[in-house]
């Protein structure tokens, strides 16, 4: 009863030490992905919104537009840099505990490298499920909306016609161009060219020109210009001078309607409850419909790999006072080869709609790397001893002689 009662306190004080040490790593994860999660979202959206800017701000649109555009992209960023961020925080925190000999205690109280891998995968599977609601939900929703709001803007009159020093096209057959747009709104050399009659194209120029908004449109108002009408048939050009023109720009601002939706923006339910129907909705081919519905699965998995890569590659080269930067590199390059996996099968799986279960090979081969490393670590090779001299035949015999 004894040894039952000392057996049954040993192991109680071990399980306690093995949930402080999960408790421990999980919390150091999770600070450190919070960290790299911040810093590539940063950089990665900083980099849109300068490309938004660009497009928005100098095609007249007000500061509103462009904070909602950005707002819009900034689910499929966060998506794209989670399993990213997930890898750095695991590198991180196990070179960290290395370095510090702390694996190396824990390693000596008899942890094997498989139970260490516990509060990784806990951390990973966070990852995944906050993965999984952005690619199931926040990102479909937020490129819909992108996507109409982008439809709306392309046929208003400012994203179509009102923009300096660039010839437009705002439709087939017809030039616009704007030398300056003063800030009362006046337009100075104003040029236009409208060839949608193959055989009478008119081309105008104006010193200045207003856009009238009125019930039954929008029109251009062309103040001190010239009217240049080309014959094709008699090779005659007429040419007249007016002091003022109204053209009628409403048929070249004309929104088209609401946009096809594409796949990246339907919901998992219709990619894969009616690949048929999303495949006819949308005009993609089967085969791309069903990856994308299967790719929104896979994905959150890269957030579970990915950290699962670093902490087990990092744990398998054992304790070194030189530091891990070799084992470092390796995890990255054995990171990258799991992305080339996905490449890989990319093209089989797009060119047949059978072959979707290749989705998930990317997972499972960062699984068996993942396996490989952890039994490594649990295996480790001992140099192998020399066998003891003979004392028959060693150099003590010889001295005898």
């Amino acid at each position: 009863m004894v040894l039952g009662y000392h057996g049954s306190c040993i192991g109680g004080r071990l399980g306690g030490r093995l949930a402080r040490f999960d408790r421990y790593m999980l919390s150091q994860l999770m600070v450190l992905f919070g960290f790299f999660a911040l810093v590539l979202v940063s950089v990665y959206w900083v980099n849109r919104a300068v490309i938004l800017f660009d497009q928005l701000i100098a095609d007249g649109h007000s500061a509103g537009i462009f904070l909602e555009f950005t707002l819009l992209s900034l689910p499929k960023v966060i998506g794209m840099v989670l399993p990213m961020a997930s890898f750095a925080a695991a590198v991180y925190v196990t070179n960290r505990l290395s370095t510090e000999s702390e694996l190396t205690v824990m390693q000596s109280t008899g942890f094997s490298p498989w139970r260490m891998a516990r509060p990784v995968a806990v951390f990973g599977l966070i990852v995944a499920v906050m993965m999984a609601v952005l690619t199931h939900f926040l990102i479909p929703a937020s490129l819909a909306q992108l996507k109409l709001r982008e439809a709306e803007i392309s046929g208003s009159v400012s994203a179509r016609l009102l923009r300096e020093g660039t010839f437009l096209h705002p439709t087939d057959g017809v030039t616009f161009y704007i030398r300056d747009i003063t800030p009362e709104g006046e337009l100075r050399d104003v040029y236009l060219s409208d060839r949608r009659q193959a055989d009478r194209p008119v081309t105008y120029t104006a010193r200045n020109a207003f856009l009238l908004r009125g019930d039954g449109g929008t029109s251009l108002v062309m103040v001190e210009g010239l009217a240049q009408t080309l014959d094709s048939k008699g090779l005659r050009l007429s040419t007249t001078n007016f002091a003022d023109f109204s053209y009628d720009v409403s048929s070249l601002i004309e929104s088209a309607g609401p946009p096809r939706p594409r796949i990246d923006q339907m919901s998992t339910s219709a990619l894969l409850g009616d690949p048929v129907g999303s495949h006819d909705l949308t005009g993609s081919p089967l085969a791309r419909v069903l990856e994308e519905g299967h790719m929104r699965f896979q994905q959150p998995l890269l957030g579970l790999v990915a950290a699962l890569i670093g902490f087990s590659t990092l744990i398998a080269g054992g304790f070194s006072r030189m530091g891990l930067g070799r084992r470092i590199v390796l995890a990255i390059f054995l990171l990258v080869a799991v992305k080339l996996v996905e490449s890989a099968v990319a093209g089989p799986m797009r060119a047949n709609a059978a072959l979707w279960p290749l989705v998930y090979a990317p997972t499972l081969a960062g699984l068996a790397i993942v396996g490989a490393m952890l039994w490594k670590a649990a295996h480790p090779v001992w140099r192998r001893r020399r066998p003891p001299p003979d004392p028959a035949t060693g150099p003590e015999a010889e001295a005898r002689a």
